[in-house]
């Protein structure tokens, strides 16, 4: 199977060049590790800690590693890495890692002390030279070991109060950076969107001329609050977060509520539209007002009032300038 890949494949490394992809597994893992702990420590110091311990666990088998093979094939050891072993575990770039929940940061790591543990279990299997066999299911054990470290690292640095406080933080940091900028698009893009649409809608009596006029509407308001999000606050003073996903959160929402009402008018009969489009405006005022009081703890019956009176003043504005 060489002929059609440049990677070696498990079965065909020495004992020292399982070794040695040990070592560097481990090395690349300590690097993950802190990156990790710097990127989570300003926002979850205790969660950091973890992080911090987890690598120098990773250094210290790393040191073992190193120590089993000078004292078995000497001082140099071979270069080989994962990418260059066909069907070995992968970790994904850290970039890809960074912007996600903290939980799911956590449930990261977790895989990746599992993937190492499964990989060596199942590679032991399938050896047939005892001591290569051996080798590898204590490295499968070691893995295993780094899973009660960072459990016991965990209990050590998570405590109750902690983790109470970095799920708030969380939590804070999803609203601040996703909820609230989605929920002004929302907003903008359900409510101010319902003046043209339904005014070309009575003064036209024409679905297809609504529907184009309600896309432009939409897609222009989207644009237009997606960059007034991303440029009006980086972020940094604010600990709002990436400007970028603001304006995305922002953007998108608008555009889906302006196209929420337009949609309908697809459809060619005028009055059949007209009330499924009526329809939507009530689903998407009331989903407004649900938003307020579940992230934004708005209570219901004030969040209700405040957006179905917004909603109904615009219509009829734009009802009566149509019919006029």
């Amino acid at each position: 199977m060489r002929f059609f890949t440049q990677r070696r494949h498990f079965r065909d490394l020495s004992e020292q060049e399982v070794l040695a992809l040990a070592i560097s597994s481990e090395e690349d893992d300590a690097r993950i590790y802190r990156t990790y702990a710097q990127q989570l420590r300003e926002e979850y110091p205790d969660t950091a800690k973890v992080f911090d311990g987890m690598a120098l666990e990773e250094d210290n088998h790393r040191k073992a590693l190193i120590a089993a093979h000078k004292k078995r094939f000497g001082e140099v050891i071979p270069l080989i890495r994962r990418e260059h072993v066909a069907g070995y575990y992968a970790r994904r770039p850290v970039w890809l890692v960074e912007n996600l929940p903290l939980e799911r940061i956590r449930e990261e790591a977790a895989m990746m002390e599992r993937d190492a543990e499964q990989f060596y279990l199942e590679a032991a299997k399938a050896s047939s030279d005892a001591e290569t066999r051996k080798l590898l299911g204590d490295l499968a054990a070691a893995e295993a070991g780094h899973q009660h470290s960072a459990e016991r690292l965990e209990r050590e640095n998570l405590t109750d109060e902690a983790l109470q406080s970095e799920a708030d933080m969380a939590k804070r940091q999803f609203v601040l950076t996703w909820v609230q900028p989605g929920l002004a698009g929302l907003m903008d893009g359900s409510v101010s969107t319902l003046a043209p649409i339904f005014a070309t809608a009575f003064a036209t009596h024409d679905p297809w001329t609504t529907f184009l006029v309600g896309l432009a509407a939409s897609v222009g308001a989207g644009i237009s609050m997606g960059f007034t999000e991303a440029a009006s606050d980086d972020g940094q003073l604010s600990g709002r977060g990436s400007p970028v996903k603001r304006g995305i959160a922002s953007g998108v929402m608008t555009t889906v509520g302006g196209l929420g009402h337009a949609l309908p008018y697809l459809i060619p009969h005028f009055w059949t539209a007209t009330i499924i489009a009526m329809i939507v405006v009530f689903i998407e005022l009331w989903a407004i007002a649900w938003i307020q009081n579940k992230w934004m703890e708005t209570p219901f019956l004030r969040a209700a009032f405040q957006v179905v009176l917004g909603g109904a003043l615009v219509f009829a504005a734009g009802a009566l300038i149509g019919s006029g």
